[in-house]
């Protein structure tokens, strides 16, 4: 399960990696090139779902770690868990109410648990440059897990609050079907047979209208 975790991690990086570059780029310029609109189209949409698939399984993976695997979590990591799980719970119902203002309620969670477990990161690295209280049952030095050279749990937690981050400002609602001109004017065939049998009609009542006035006149 840690090796999961930590892969699902290096996911994470890899999205970043490629789309807050883009992003930016897209940005400066003022639009996003032609040939990426239908991947933005797309990610626009799945963006909030995909939020909080990531807000999920950090919540659920923070749980096996503690209760499962018998990490106990520092008083650093129930910081960065109290600003992580209610995502989990308003992300999720932002997926069902289709709600991307949601960013406005969650981005200020995001960025206080960033902030934390980027400082929880660096007094990992350096315990002897950064001063912090702690309890001395479970120190916040302490490095349960070391992934790939650079992946402890303050750095997964990290990565999950900036992918959250990123997917939230990246989130749009799904464009409402607008009927266009070719819906309005393109009769169908039950159409044209309906037109065809009223001008029909209509010649025939023009006809006996011109009889009739001939015979008066006559």
């Amino acid at each position: 399960m840690i090796t999961f975790l930590s892969l699902l991690a290096v996911l994470c990086v890899a999205f970043l990696v490629v789309v807050v570059p883009i992003s930016l780029w897209s940005l400066a310029r003022g639009r996003v090139p032609t040939a990426l609109q239908p991947i933005r189209d797309g990610l626009a949409q799945a963006a909030l779902p995909m939020a909080f698939a990531v807000a999920l399984v950090t919540t659920l993976g923070s749980l096996w770690l503690s209760e499962v695997e018998k990490l106990p979590p520092c008083e650093l990591c129930w910081f960065q868990r109290i600003f992580m799980y209610p995502n989990a719970i308003i992300l999720g119902i932002a997926v069902f109410r289709r709600d991307v203002s949601v960013r406005w309620y969650s981005l200020p969670l995001v960025v206080v648990g960033a902030a934390i477990s980027t400082y929880h990161y660096l007094l990992e690295r350096f315990p002897d440059d950064i001063s912090y209280e702690c309890t001395t049952e479970t120190p916040c030095t302490t490095v349960w897990i070391w992934k790939y050279h650079f992946l402890s749990i303050p750095g997964m937690a990290w990565v999950a609050f900036v992918t959250i981050a990123v997917l939230l400002m990246l989130a749009r609602r799904s464009p409402k079907h607008e009927p266009t001109t070719t819906d309005i004017d393109q009769p169908t065939a039950v159409d044209r047979e309906l037109r065809s049998a009223q001008t029909e009609d209509d010649g025939f009542l023009v006809d006996d209208d011109a009889v009739t006035k001939e015979e008066l006149t006559s």
